[in-house]
Formats: C-alpha cells, sequence, structure tokens
C-alpha cells in the first residue's frame, strides 16, 4: 500500500468499508467515518501549493510535523475542498503560537477544544455559514474545515485519547467547531477592532471550555442591561464552576451575539462596542483581563439567543491571522 507522509494511500478500487478499516487501524479516525484518501484526492487537494513536504512547525502534544503534505492528508479524510487547504494550513500554525497555549489545550484533563471563527470576505467565497445554526451541523464547509484542524491536531499532534489527549469528559467541539462572523452587524467587525478592513480575510483559533446558550433578561432585551445582564452573569458562573476564581489573573471573554440583539443595543444613543465591552467588564468586575479583552462577535440567525464561549480557563490567548 502505498504512503503520503506515513500514513496510507487507499486504492481507488478499495470498498468504503475497507477503507474505513484501514484507517482505523492507523489510528487516524475521531469515530466519524472518513473520505477515503486516494491518490487522486491528494493530489487535488495539494495541486497549487508550493513548499508541499516543507516544515511549518511542530504540533503539540507530541510534536508532530505541519507541512502543506500533512495538513493535506487531513483536509482530504475531513471532507474538505482544495480551496479549504489554505485556511486548514493557516489555523494550524496560528495554534502553535505560544500564548495560544496549544500544549496545555491538547492535553488537560478539563473540556478544552480548538473553535475557529472566520472573518471577511472568505466567508462568501468558501460558503461557510454565518446564519442559523452557525455553530451547528447543516453546513458542509463549517464541518469540514472544523473537522479538518481537529484531525491535525489527533493525527498530526498526536492528541489521542489517553495519550495525548487526557479530557475527563472532553466536548463536542472535539469534532469540529467553525463558525463566520457576520459584516453586516451594526458595529466594527472582530477584525476591524485589531487594525484590519471588511475587504481583508482572517480567521481567529480559539480555546474554549464549551458553548453556553445566553437570554436577555426579559426576553427580547428592550435595554441594552437586559441584553448584557445575563451575560455577565454567566462569565462570573463559568469562573467560579471552572476554578479560575482561585486564580489571580484573568484572560479573554467571547459573547457571540446574534444581529438583532446588536441592533437593538446600538439603537440606544452612546451604545457602539467599546461601552458594550465596558459595560461588561465593569458589571462583572473580575470576568477579564481588560475591557478590550471581552470579545462580542455578530453571528447566527434570527432570533435573541446568544451565545457565550468561555476561554479555556487553563491559560489561553485568541489568535488572529490574515488570510
Amino acid at each position: 500500500m502505498n504512503e503520503w507522509c506515513g500514513w496510507p494511500v487507499v486504492d481507488e478500487s478499495t470498498a468504503w468499508e475497507n477503507a474505513q478499516q484501514i484507517l482505523a487501524e492507523a489510528e487516524l479516525s475521531d469515530g466519524l467515518p472518513l473520505v477515503p484518501p486516494t491518490q487522486r484526492r491528494l493530489d487535488a487537494m495539494i495541486a497549487g501549493i508550493a513548499g508541499r513536504a516543507d516544515s511549518l512547525g511542530m504540533m503539540p502534544p507530541m510534536f508532530g510535523d505541519i507541512t502543506p503534505e500533512s495538513v493535506a492528508y487531513q483536509c482530504v479524510i475531513a471532507g474538505c475542498l482544495p480551496a479549504e487547504l489554505p485556511v486548514v494550513l493557516a489555523a494550524a500554525q496560528a495554534m502553535l503560537e505560544p500564548d495560544f497555549n496549544l500544549l496545555g489545550i491538547a492535553t488537560t484533563t478539563g473540556s478544552a477544544a480548538v473553535a475557529l471563527c472566520l472573518h471577511g470576505p472568505i466567508v462568501r467565497t468558501l460558503g461557510v455559514n454565518a446564519l442559523t445554526n452557525t455553530i451547528g451541523p447543516g453546513t458542509r464547509a463549517n464541518a469540514c474545515i472544523g473537522r479538518a484542524l481537529q484531525l491535525c491536531l489527533r493525527n498530526i499532534g498526536g492528541a489521542r485519547s489517553d495519550t495525548g489527549d487526557m479530557a475527563t469528559m472532553g466536548q463536542p467541539a472535539k469534532y469540529t467547531l467553525c463558525f463566520a462572523e457576520r459584516n453586516d452587524g451594526p458595529f466594527p467587525t472582530f477584525t476591524e477592532r485589531h487594525g484590519l478592513s471588511k475587504d481583508e480575510s482572517a480567521l481567529t483559533v480559539m480555546g474554549i471550555s464549551g458553548t453556553a446558550e445566553v437570554l436577555p433578561g426579559d426576553g427580547e432585551g428592550a435595554t441594552p442591561a437586559a441584553i448584557l445582564d445575563p451575560v455577565v452573569a454567566g462569565m462570573q458562573a463559568e469562573i467560579a464552576m471552572s476554578g479560575q476564581s482561585r486564580k489571580s489573573g484573568r484572560g479573554e471573554q467571547v459573547l457571540l451575539l446574534p444581529l438583532e440583539l446588536a441592533e437593538k443595543i446600538a439603537r440606544h444613543e452612546g451604545w457602539d462596542i467599546r461601552r458594550v465591552q465596558q459595560y461588561l467588564f465593569d458589571q462583572g468586575k473580575d470576568v477579564a483581563a481588560s475591557p478590550e479583552a471581552i470579545h462580542p462577535i455578530v453571528t447566527g440567525g434570527a432570533g435573541y439567543k446568544m451565545a457565550y464561549l468561555p476561554i479555556w480557563g487553563g491559560g489561553s490567548q485568541m489568535v488572529m491571522r490574515k488570510l
């Protein structure tokens, strides 16, 4: 059998069931069915990529070599299209930033997982969902891009259960969690707040402990305070539940804000993004390192339901990369 970066290349004539067995025996499976990595699929995925075998860094926890070829293999078995390889490759490299603390995220007994957010024109180009069910099922691009990144962590980094990944419980985001920011909200986008324009594509990786639904205090959020006070309560509760209250320092916080609630807040005079961040910081007192470390991101479909993504309490900083 041929190999690609030491992993099996499946013949075109191989039965689906046999291909799954081959990949499972090679310890490449996350438990879900995988696309058979044929030579044709691998060649199509890597076509046009320069420096195919160049090392782009060593991925914790077992420090496997990130190369375009090794990441392309994960993209194939995850079901990605060739146009999605550069995104997964860039995200894999972004996770290596020291402040992201991938070693801690990958090996903790806690439920840390990597979430990926895409920003700008790349969202429309790749068809990544930023509307209804943005962090849920239903869109191939979201599911496959996020899954490919998780497979990189598993198969390149070696974060497998009971060897590198020691999570007591784990969480579904360890399969996939990829979503996109909307660019039609009333506030500057996350990327604009960090020096890029709406016309520039970017990605952000974040190490999160999970997701939590948050509703406005009065059901529909008649005032900014009614919308944001339950978010503060959620952040405070997460700090207490995760044991962060025993630590002196705080990091970042991420709030996924639906368009309807963002517009409700913005209709009140003086309520720009800075005031939202300051309010959450002041009311929460000790929920983040600074107001700017609280990151509202407008995304999702119709409705008043927010999602709180607590950054892993073991210590991780989000990393953004221009694409």
